[in-house]
């Protein structure tokens, strides 16, 4: 089954945190089609998750926290995201802000560390 385009996939992201009661906010807008998507969270403690797209052993994606599983300060999850999107202009970036730090992200997440 073909992938959704990425403004399809951030739009149904959207719906469902909002639906939820989070607040979404797209930092920045990437390839409409094919853009990879950068997804923070950030929770009542203020402090900041990140997940990036992978692919996993059987070429489905997953999401993975590239910068470690525990939350940290915004400031370094924005540096990352900088940095992502200076290699690759096509990237979009997605902040969620929710009091219980949902992703709300339907793919799995990965395991490794």
């Amino acid at each position: 089954m073909p992938e959704l385009t990425t403004w399809i996939w951030v739009d149904a992201l959207r719906w469902r945190a909002e639906r939820e009661g989070a607040q979404v906010y797209v930092l920045h807008k990437g390839d409409s089609d094919a853009g990879a998507v950068l997804v923070k969270v950030v929770g009542d403690d203020r402090l900041a998750r990140l997940y990036v797209p992978v692919r996993d052993m059987e070429g489905e994606r997953v999401w993975s926290q590239p910068l470690g599983p525990l939350p940290m300060e915004e400031a370094r999850a924005d540096s990352y995201i900088a940095r992502r999107r200076e290699d690759d202009p096509d990237i979009w970036a997605v902040e969620i802000i929710d009091r219980q730090a949902r992703h709300f992200l339907i793919e799995p997440l990965d395991d490794a560390p």
